[in-house]
């Protein structure tokens, strides 16, 4: 039976699966990111655990991976990857099938997510989704009658980088305003000085400063999103990322904002959910994008 390895990189750690075509994960393996982890390090780690997951010949038949940040149209080249020393424009996919004779392709780490959702999460029952990750930053992927859309040169799907406030805050990406400035892990302490872990835990306990700072956050998420699906008209919004751990006080703000934002026509039967993949969802996603080449 052919099976498919995904793997998500990440800045303190390297996550692989080995899946076949029904989803299910047959080995997993978690190593670290080598320190400093330049493109030639991380290469040879990648290899040595692909060995280790591939132990039997022709086993494994394509390898899928995530990397933190935009990847080319084609899925070969990481043009930049965060947190990652000297990631300029690396040919990853080329040398990971020098090195292992398996086809190989990659993607952005939020469009991995979302695939991963799409195939095994909360969006396996739609077509059309969109998922929102909201972490450090606001990532975000467009799933399109079951596909990835990753835009004309691969970089499409920045959810968190639309406008929301002309004057807003500024945004690493040039941008004034951007809906990450508003939900993102590094918003919210800036301004609250809390972590999102604890004014959930805060809003649990009822502190009423809390609840009031998470029916803002749902008002400006719900602003953005109503923008989005003017646009896609996805049939799911899935909410993943650290902070949707705090989803309860937030969602019904969010689902308010839409209601009164968005035509009826345009979120019909509109699911707004939490993602259920959790930390996997990058590692499943890649391992999808992988069964793309086979299939």
């Amino acid at each position: 039976m052919t099976q498919v390895i995904g793997i998500d990189l990440g800045g303190t750690a390297i996550k692989l699966g080995r899946f076949s075509e029904d989803g299910i994960c047959h080995q997993s393996l978690t190593v670290p990111t080598p320190q400093p982890a330049t493109p030639e390090a991380v290469l040879g780690t990648m290899t040595d655990a692909i060995l280790q997951l591939n132990p039997v010949e022709n086993a494994v038949s394509a390898i899928g991976i995530g990397t933190p940040g935009p990847a080319d149209a084609a899925g070969r080249i990481a043009r930049v990857a965060i947190n990652l020393k000297n990631w300029h424009n690396v040919p990853l996919a080329d040398w990971l099938e020098a090195k292992t004779g398996l086809p190989t392709i990659l993607a952005n780490d939020a469009n991995c997510a979302g695939l991963g959702e799409a195939w095994l999460g909360a969006g396996k029952h739609f077509k059309n989704l969109i998922l929102l990750t909201l972490g450090t930053g606001v990532g975000g992927a467009v799933i399109l009658d079951g596909k990835l859309f990753a835009g004309y040169q691969g970089a499409a799907g920045e959810l968190g980088l639309i406008t929301i406030n002309p004057d807003g805050p500024e945004c690493n990406s040039g941008n004034r305003g951007s809906l990450e400035q508003y939900v993102s892990v590094q918003a919210i302490r800036r301004e609250t000085g809390w972590e999102p872990v604890e004014l959930a835990n805060l809003a649990k306990s009822g502190d009423a400063k809390a609840l009031e700072y998470w029916q803002n956050y749902g008002r400006y998420l719900g602003i953005g999103l109503a923008s989005i699906i003017y646009i896609l008209t996805p049939e799911a919004i899935i909410i993943g990322g650290g902070i949707s751990a705090g989803a309860e006080f937030f969602l019904p703000q969010v689902q308010a904002e839409i209601q009164q934002r968005v035509l009826p026509s345009s979120r019909e039967d509109l699911q707004l959910l939490v993602a259920e993949l959790g930390n996997q969802a990058g590692m499943v996603g890649a391992a999808k994008l992988a069964w793309q080449l086979v299939q």
